[in-house]
């Protein structure tokens, strides 16, 4: 299932660019543009599904198994201290693209980051080098 105006299904299809990290038969991994700290990623099924009210239990299970894989390589290979793993299910929750997604968001001691943040477009050749670390 694909909705041929979704943001993420154009991105899974290939039709837009992405730096993607990881992929499997049920998930794809790429990092977010407007990052919220070094190495901002997020895992999103294949599937088209608006929010994790609407996902099958398989697709679910599947993005946090992805994130949880995700969030160990971030403190591995990128030094984070921690993880914040987010979802925003609905407007009123700050979800803005309406495909299921989870942030893996790591953290780091001295980071400014206070949730929500304000998104605003990342360096592409930091997000890069963070995309080939984890990969």
């Amino acid at each position: 299932m694909r909705d041929p105006d979704c943001l993420f299904c154009r991105i899974v299809a290939g039709e837009l660019p992405s730096q993607r990290v990881c992929e499997d038969e049920r998930t794809v991994a790429f990092m977010d543009i407007n990052p919220a700290t070094h190495g901002h990623m997020l895992v999103v099924p294949r599937a088209h599904c608006t929010d994790l009210l609407e996902a099958p239990a398989d697709d679910l299970a599947a993005v946090v198994a992805t994130a949880q894989r995700l969030a160990r390589l971030a403190v591995q290979r990128l030094g984070a201290d921690g993880v914040n793993l987010l979802n925003s299910c609905g407007a009123a929750a700050w979800q803005t693209v309406f495909h299921l997604h989870m942030h893996v968001i790591p953290r780091y001691r001295d980071d400014p980051l206070r949730l929500p943040w304000k998104p605003a477009p990342g360096d592409p050749a930091q997000i890069a080098a963070a995309a080939a670390a984890l990969r």
